[in-house]
């Protein structure tokens, strides 16, 4: 999949991978794509919570890769 950002998130703890990811999802026109890498083990059920509540759309999610990458398209 392609993607026009990208966050690496790894090292950081609830709430932190979220909150970095809003943050980068503003500077991002709709429709485009943020790459994020995680190894928070709360990031599986947080990062779709998150795109449910603020209305954009988790592309995919590879959560049995180390580091956990997912790709947000911004709503």
């Amino acid at each position: 999949m392609e993607w026009d950002a990208e966050l690496d998130a790894t090292g950081l703890l609830c709430p932190l991978p979220v909150l970095k990811a809003r943050k980068r999802l503003m500077a991002l026109a709709s429709g485009q794509v943020l790459r994020v890498l995680a190894d928070d083990p709360a990031a599986v059920v947080d990062m779709p919570h998150f795109c449910n509540e603020q209305g954009h759309e988790l592309a995919a999610a590879l959560t049995e890769e180390t580091p956990q990458v997912y790709f947000i398209r911004k709503g």
